[in-house]
């Protein structure tokens, strides 16, 4: 009888001892994941926001997230078919590129995707986010802000001043325009006038399905980031 894939022990012979025994248990865990869950969903993330990931967490307690360093989860997946733990893994392992995650589960896999397809949390826009709209703000009384907060907004760029101990916008004021980068100072007054721009959103790229192999859905067109800059702790839920 063939020896199971899933037997096969993966050496992280190019890690530095510090993390060594977490990110080979990362490794064990993928493995263990295989075997349990039925369905592998490839996805990536758009706005990520670590509470909003802990939420779903929350809702998916029959399921499990993975999200984190794309080189760890692909030796738990198997980079070739001779380390692959399920045959037809390492596509699964060739297409985790950039921001992305996998959701393992016995699901059926219409329902994950028709959930997916549905979901959206709306976020304030964080610095370096491309606006999406052009937001301005009209002159004139600005009650809603303590008189107290008038000099920080000043500090943000807004031209405000107290009139009457209350903050005024003493022009008006284009906060930011559609296609425009976010700077950190935009972000924050778009923060504090309550305009959330962002929406934290998971997008399927590919599933992989138990005794039929893997099938790509789309192309991830976020930016890819390096592996290394990510923490490992963050790669899975605990």
């Amino acid at each position: 009888m063939p020896k199971s894939k899933r037997d096969k022990k993966i050496t992280l012979t190019k890690t530095s001892k510090k993390g060594l025994v977490l990110k080979q248990q990362i490794v064990e865990d993928i493995r263990k994941c295989v075997s349990k869950y039925s369905n592998i969903i490839l996805f990536s993330v758009q706005n990520m926001r670590n509470n909003k990931l802990k939420d779903i967490r929350g809702n998916w307690k029959d399921s499990r997230f993975f999200f984190g360093k794309n080189k760890i989860m692909a030796l738990g997946l198997g980079k070739s078919p001779e380390e692959e733990a399920e045959d037809g893994l390492h596509k699964l392992s060739a297409a985790l590129k950039g921001q992305c995650g996998l959701l393992f589960t016995n699901r059926p896999k219409d329902e994950v995707l028709d959930w997916m397809e549905q979901y959206g949390e709306e976020d304030y826009a964080r610095s370096g986010f491309i606006a999406t709209e052009s937001i301005s703000i009209p002159e004139g009384p600005m009650p809603e802000f303590a008189h107290s907060i008038e000099p920080h907004l000043r500090q943000l760029g807004l031209p405000t001043s107290l009139q009457k101990g209350v903050v005024t916008l003493l022009k008006d004021h284009d906060v930011c325009k559609q296609g425009q980068t976010l700077t950190p100072e935009q972000a924050r007054i778009l923060k504090l006038i309550g305009r959330a721009l962002a929406t934290f959103k998971l997008t399927p790229l590919g599933i992989f399905v138990k005794n039929e192999g893997y099938t790509q859905i789309a192309e991830d067109k976020t930016d890819e980031e390096d592996d290394d800059t990510m923490e490992t702790g963050d790669v899975s839920d605990t």
